[in-house]
């Protein structure tokens, strides 16, 4: 019954911290997974809330690994890619007549 909720992740930064995160989205890209991601403990208002995009690696026993993507045009070709994923279809029905 993974479909129904909301899946959750916890990750750690470089300086130990810990977040936790709402997996909205997975996508597969040429041939790497992403997850897009929006802060779990961190109220809308904060100027640092948005959308994270995480590439998601195998560690050497297959589990996996959360990576930050730190080349600008993978990140903005995956950003592109969940967005026509996420809101596409809203897109088309803007131009639907009646």
């Amino acid at each position: 019954m993974d479909d129904y909720g909301s899946n959750f992740i916890t990750i750690e930064d470089e300086e130990g911290n810990e977040f936790e995160l709402e997996q909205l989205d997975t996508l597969e890209h040429d041939g790497s997974e992403y997850g897009l991601f929006l802060p779990a403990d961190m109220d809308e208002e904060d100027p640092d809330y948005g959308y994270i995009i995480l590439r998601v690696d195998a560690d050497d026993d297959g589990g996996d690994v959360y990576c930050s993507v730190d080349e600008e045009d993978e990140l903005v070709s995956v950003y592109d890619l969940f967005m026509e994923q996420l809101f596409g279809d809203e897109d088309n029905d803007e131009g639907g007549g009646e």
